[in-house]
């Protein structure tokens, strides 16, 4: 477990994902970060009581969702697999719900149902 006040940049990135959260910034964050960093996150998560979820990516990395309680559940339902293998309408979803440009994920949506 990292102790030290000099956190490295990837828990540096984390740590302003929270703040945002808690700042009412974000409903919910998609954090991809090393398998070596999960105890640190979700402990303060936990210790914070924010709702999250982890997908596995190969052996030594994790997609974390946090964020709202229902946030949380929808994905879920659909993080049973690989996120490039999300349908375009489970795409649109998520990425809506990350609070990502939405004309531009009508533009992305557009594309990846012409394929």
């Amino acid at each position: 477990m990292i102790t030290c006040n000099a956190y490295p940049a990837e828990l540096k990135v984390f740590l302003n994902h929270v703040y945002e959260y808690k700042k009412g910034v974000r409903n919910m964050v998609l954090y991809t970060t090393n398998k070596k960093y999960e105890e640190f996150a979700v402990s303060r998560l936990n210790s914070q009581n924010i709702d999250y979820c982890i997908q596995p990516i190969g052996c030594n990395k994790i997609n974390l969702f946090f964020g709202r309680r229902e946030c949380i559940e929808v994905i879920q339902s659909m993080t049973s697999r690989p996120l490039n293998e999300l349908t375009p309408e489970e795409d649109f979803i998520l990425e809506a719900m990350l609070g990502y440009d939405i004309c531009g994920q009508c533009l992305r949506y557009c594309k990846r149902k012409a394929k």
